[in-house]
């Protein structure tokens, strides 16, 4: 039986199979996340008190903690993607870690710039080179980096063998990013807004249920938009391979 459902797994890789499927999917996913999105931001942005250190500025969590999560287990996803292509060469694969790497920079930079907003009334400076923050600077320049080494090789195959080195070499950041506090006890950055400490809730409930729902909306967000981009590479591939047959003709 395991042996059966590891191979129905493997079915994904197919484009067919992959595009039936997501287009099946990706429907619900952009209504639930649209959802989770309207109702925890709403919630998070109009109907919770203003905290009492921080003032209204604290709103700010509601998309600051969720797009650096994202940020984070986007660049994870891609190298879970990569490892595939490299040990399977499944194509699938390889162009949804492309189609997640634009997807990740955005939420980076939303992360980043969040960040300044919520940082400057709240440590009195916009930046400050902290470990958390320098390593999560670098992982948007892996990014950037990822996304322009795909449109400088022309080869697909090489790209996606390229940048899945890359990915792997990118993930030192991504771990450094998630667990810097751990690592270094000294800096301006909180501890984990969402994790338990000691057993207790690192937020009060009234900021702790809106923010559920609205890192639920954004995880939804980040499938939809990945399946979304998936496709469409596919699609771009099979174009390609179509136009270079007519030539070769």
């Amino acid at each position: 039986m395991p042996k059966l459902r590891a191979m129905s797994l493997w079915e994904y890789a197919n484009p067919r199979k992959f595009m039936a499927t997501s287009a099946a999917l990706l429907p619900w996913v952009i209504a639930l996340s649209a959802i989770c999105l309207g109702t925890g931001l709403i919630w998070g942005f109009f109907f919770t008190p203003d905290e009492r250190l921080q003032g209204a500025s604290v709103k700010i969590f509601y998309i600051h903690v969720p797009t650096a999560m994202m940020a984070i287990n986007a660049w994870a996803m891609m190298l879970v993607t990569s490892l595939i292509w490299l040990i399977r060469r499944h194509h699938v694969s390889a162009l949804a870690a492309k189609a997640a790497a634009p997807v990740g920079l955005v939420f980076t930079a939303i992360a980043l710039i969040t960040g300044a907003l919520w940082g400057q009334p709240t440590w009195g400076t916009w930046w400050e080179w902290d470990p958390r923050l320098t390593s999560f600077l670098i992982l948007f320049l892996f990014y950037l980096g990822y996304i322009a080494l795909w449109e400088a090789v022309e080869n697909p195959d090489s790209a996606a063998d390229l940048t899945s080195v890359l990915c792997l070499v990118g993930s030192v950041f991504a771990i450094v990013s998630r667990y810097a506090l751990l690592f270094w006890n000294q800096g301006l950055h909180q501890g984990w807004s969402i994790s338990a400490t000691d057993g207790e809730a690192p937020v009060a409930d009234v900021y702790w249920y809106p923010a559920m729902i609205s890192i639920a909306g954004f995880v939804l967000l980040f499938v939809a938009l990945v399946l979304f981009r998936t496709r469409t590479e596919i699609r771009a591939r099979r174009l390609k391979a179509l136009i270079t047959r007519e030539r070769m003709a």
